[in-house]
């Protein structure tokens, strides 16, 4: 891909598109971006996979070719769900950004625990603190 054709929110700059390795490259992978050890095993693993699975005859020959190619189109497909989820993102405004992480925030201590005095045999929960036991024999 060339830079004129690249949107503005690609993720990946122009100038180090070149080191982006083969598979991603091929593919025009614009969110995703799997780095030389994950591109091996997406592909050479497929090939890998496909081979060992054929020798135990339990796929066809067929599946060397067919597994990459599936593999090589969920990760594409990959990539295009997270450009949706981008362009959607990007559509919300600041105000409602700011209020949904205000939402999410957790609350601690707010919680009333009133049923595990309940549900929990054999432990006793109170909020009153408990006096010091007595000694049988105070010369002890």
């Amino acid at each position: 891909m060339t830079g004129a054709n690249r949107p503005a929110w690609a993720t990946i700059p122009v100038d180090e598109e070149r080191y982006r390795p083969l598979y991603a490259r091929l593919l025009g992978l614009r969110f995703v971006n799997p780095g030389g050890v994950l591109c091996f095993l997406f592909f050479e693993g497929a090939i890998a996979l496909a081979v060992l699975l054929a020798l135990a005859e339990l796929v066809s020959w067929w599946a060397v070719l067919v597994l990459p190619v599936v593999v090589a189109a969920m990760v594409k497909l990959n990539d295009m769900v997270a450009a949706i989820v981008v362009r959607s993102a990007a559509l919300v405004p600041e105000q409602e950004r700011d209020r949904f992480r205000r939402q999410m925030e957790p609350v601690v201590g707010r919680a009333r625990v009133e049923w595990v005095s309940h549900s929990v045999t054999g432990v006793v929960i109170t909020a009153d603190p408990v006096p010091p036991p007595r000694r049988a024999n105070p010369s002890d």
